[in-house]
Order: structure tokens, then C-alpha cells, then sequence
């Protein structure tokens, strides 16, 4: 039986480029080399040599996080060289990796989101008026952006100026959010036609973390993951419907990972991953495998998932 050409896309020229690099080492490692013919490609200096493969390719693995991987730059790339691929297309990668959109749309949709305003680097930061409309704590993070860089949580007006310009070292862009205190949640979608919403997670951040930051999220032992979460059946199915709803309003395809608060019974929407971390310890396989399946399994399934009812190319 002839093996799939899958092209397996990590690394690139984000600030996350060594999470998708260890990602990409992961995925390689657990695809099955029965069943597949797996090439290697990092976008910082491979696009040339894929570009020039196209015609052998299957369907590519995008294993990117951050702009220009996660956000439809490769996607449009892999849709003009006819390269079907896994997950959610130039859209709706590029809805979910801007914060501010992603944000209007699950309003639009009815999804509650903490209340929140947003700046740009040439407003004038007014600290009084934004202390007054949403309070302390807040978040603040880039627009743009992944994996909590440039996030910060401010307690203070006069940390306020400074947790601006750390987010906009990353992005033009910057978010504030009223910070919720509550237990955050994480909730898998997986599915084309059909969603599927995977069992929910919840995530405890070592008491040395604020929240879920870069480092409670990469380092070993720094968070503590449950799945499934110790939350009662009707919230779960609440959080469950929440993710499946912000799956279809930005626009997702084939997989994504929602995250969310909960604080006294009531669920806010946080931020949707298009490609959520892909080793067999990442939140979206540790559901997958609460679910029944393996790391392996679930590398199968969104491979055919990038396979089935692609749209037409020229």
C-alpha cells in the first residue's frame, strides 16, 4: 500500500518557534511510518524546497504557533501550491489569532467574554478612565500573539503603563481584560462537519504563577492538569457548548482548543486555539486520550480530517 506524503511544518520565525520545534519533534515521533511517508520542513528556510515538492505532498502537518504559521499566512501558501492540510484555513486562523475580532464575534454569537477594551500604540493610555471601567486586576496582552508572551497581570494604575508596553513589544495591538479569578477551564473540539467537543480540563497553576503564563505552561510540573474537569455535568456541558460555539464563530475546521473562567457557575471565553501544543502531554491530546484516543490516533484522525471535503483549488 503506497504510504501518505505528509509534509510536517514546524519551527518557523515566531516567538514560539522552539514550542513548535519540540511539537514537530513530538508528532514526528508518534506518526506511524507504516502508513506514512513523513518529510521535514521549517518554514525560516525550507519554503523554497517545499514549494519545489508540492506535487509529491499529500497533506501537510502545520505545526506552527504565532504569526506566520498559526495565523493563515502558511495556510494561504498551502492552499495556492494545492497542499491540503489539518485544521482551520486562512479565515479562521486568521480570526482566532487576533484577540480583538475573535472577541466582537463570540459576543455576536452570545458567548460571554470578561468585559474588556483594547489600544493601539498611538492611543493615549489613560489609566483613570480605564481603572474606572474595568477595575483591578486586569490582563493585559498583545492583540496578536501566543503561548501568553507579552501577558502580564497589573494590580495597580502604575503598573498599567508598563504591562502596555511589554504587550506592544509584541504586537501594535493591546487587550486589557478585567481579570476574573475562577478556575480555568480548556475545552477540545474536534470534527468537520460533525464537532465533537472533547472532555474538559482543568488547569491549576502552581501558586508561583498569577495565571497560566508561558512558564506554568512549558515547564514541567509548574501547572497541575485534570481532565476531566471536577466541575458537575451541567456546567461541563455548559463549557462543552461554549467551545463547540466558538469552534463555528470564528470560522474553525477540523480542530481547536477554547479557554475559559469559571467563576460562580458562570463560564467567560477567553481565547480559541487553531493549533493548539501538539506533544502527547498538550491539553488537546491529554483530552483526546480521556476520550479514547491515543496521541497516534489522534494525529490519524485529523490527517484525514485535512483530507475530507477540502475546498475546490484553481
Amino acid at each position: 500500500m503506497k504510504k501518505t506524503c505528509v509534509a510536517l511544518l514546524s519551527g518557523g520565525v515566531s516567538s514560539e518557534r522552539e514550542v513548535s520545534l519540540e511539537s514537530g519533534n513530538q508528532v514526528f515521533a508518534a506518526l506511524d511510518k507504516e502508513k506514512y511517508d513523513i518529510r521535514r520542513y521549517d518554514p525560516r528556510t525550507d519554503l523554497p524546497r517545499l514549494v519545489a515538492e508540492a506535487s509529491q505532498i499529500d497533506i501537510a502537518l502545520v505545526i506552527l504557533h504565532g504569526p506566520f504559521g498559526e495565523d493563515g499566512t502558511v495556510q494561504g501558501m498551502l492552499d495556492l501550491l494545492g497542499i491540503p492540510y489539518q485544521g482551520s484555513g486562512v479565515l479562521g486562523s486568521a480570526i482566532a489569532m487576533n484577540k480583538l475580532v475573535s472577541k466582537q464575534l463570540y459576543e455576536k454569537f452570545g458567548i460571554p467574554v470578561p468585559p474588556y477594551l483594547a489600544l493601539t500604540r498611538h492611543d493615549r493610555l489613560d489609566p483613570e478612565t480605564i481603572a474606572q471601567r474595568l477595575g483591578f486586576p486586569l490582563v493585559i496582552k498583545p492583540v496578536v500573539g501566543g503561548s501568553s508572551i507579552g501577558m502580564s497581570v497589573v494590580t495597580s494604575r502604575e503598573a498599567l503603563s508598563a504591562g502596555v508596553a511589554e504587550a506592544l513589544k509584541h504586537d501594535t495591538g493591546v487587550l486589557i481584560e478585567a481579570f476574573i479569578p475562577g478556575v480555568e477551564l480548556t475545552c477540545g473540539v474536534i470534527g468537520n462537519q460533525r464537532l465533537e467537543a472533547l472532555p474538559l480540563i482543568e488547569i491549576i497553576p502552581d501558586k508561583a504563577h498569577a495565571f497560566f503564563d508561558y512558564t506554568a505552561k512549558y515547564t514541567a510540573g509548574a501547572s497541575q492538569e485534570i481532565c476531566p474537569a471536577r466541575i458537575d455535568p451541567p456546567l461541563a456541558e455548559k463549557a462543552q457548548s461554549y467551545g463547540l460555539l466558538a469552534h463555528r464563530a470564528l470560522n474553525c475546521r477540523g480542530y481547536s482548543r477554547t479557554d475559559m473562567i469559571l467563576k460562580d457557575r458562570e463560564i467567560f471565553v477567553l481565547e480559541t486555539n487553531t493549533i493548539p501544543g501538539m506533544t502527547p502531554t498538550s491539553l488537546l491530546p491529554q483530552a483526546a486520550r480521556a476520550a479514547g484516543m491515543s496521541f497516534s490516533q489522534l494525529l490519524d484522525r485529523l490527517i484525514a480530517l485535512g483530507l475530507e471535503d477540502r475546498p475546490p483549488t484553481a
